[in-house]
């Protein structure tokens, strides 16, 4: 047990230093720091490397190599490559569009908790891509994604709550999931909950306040 703790720890240690240095704007040392993980065959780091061909951070931006190392991060079952690979075939970058392997791998990833995930695969159901249209399993995607704070899902929560679409409609409700996703800068929500706010009586809105409020010191 001590001698495989001690060999995890360098591994543990190459990664956060390839972290650090990502987040210097360092790339070439970010990779020189997690090559020997790569070949390992470390799903974190194949993840990273997956993103920075995304996104040409350190080297030339290629979606096809991109979505070649989420596959494989993803199928070794990590979440966050897995929503990657996923939003690489609902965009139809580096891979054929496809809206059925996007929701399959949304999926996995947000049966893992990943609330990104959750609230793309919920926006897939309000949409009906990949999957049978379905606003009350968007709203529990949704729900799980905003629960964690995930903004983005909060604001679709907030936005379903005013609709009424899979759910009963609740402008309090509505208000104070839209307030707690503009809380965290989602500008977004800002402009549906002054939509909402327009049919809404005082004593509603400082109700969802209030909800709002009571929601965030629950969850600091």
């Amino acid at each position: 047990m001590i001698a495989t703790l001690l060999f995890t720890l360098p591994a543990l240690a190459d990664f956060q230093s390839g972290v650090d240095a990502i987040n210097r704007g360092d790339y070439k040392i970010a990779l020189q720091e997690w090559r020997p993980l790569l070949e390992q065959g470390d799903a974190r780091v194949q993840n990273n490397l997956g993103s920075m061909y995304d996104y040409g951070l350190g080297v030339p931006q290629n979606y096809e190599e991109a979505a070649k190392w989420y596959r494989v991060a993803a199928e070794q079952g990590n979440s966050a490559a897995q929503n990657n690979l996923a939003s690489m075939y609902e965009y139809g970058l580096g891979v054929p569009q496809d809206y059925v392997e996007a929701a399959k791998w949304y999926r996995q990833s947000a049966d893992q908790g990943n609330a990104a995930a959750q609230h793309n695969l919920g926006v897939m159901f309000a949409a009906g891509y990949g999957v049978g249209q379905d606003y009350t399993e968007a709203v529990h995607w949704f729900r799980l994604g905003a629960e964690q704070g995930y903004a983005e899902a909060q604001g679709k929560l907030g936005g379903m709550y005013g609709l009424g679409f899979g759910v009963t409609q609740d402008y309090v409700q509505a208000h104070m999931w839209l307030d707690l996703a503009a809380a965290q800068g989602n500008e977004d929500a800002r402009e549906v909950r002054a939509i909402f706010a327009d049919v809404m009586t005082a004593a509603e809105i400082f109700e969802a306040q209030d909800l709002a409020r009571a929601w965030m010191a629950a969850n600091p």
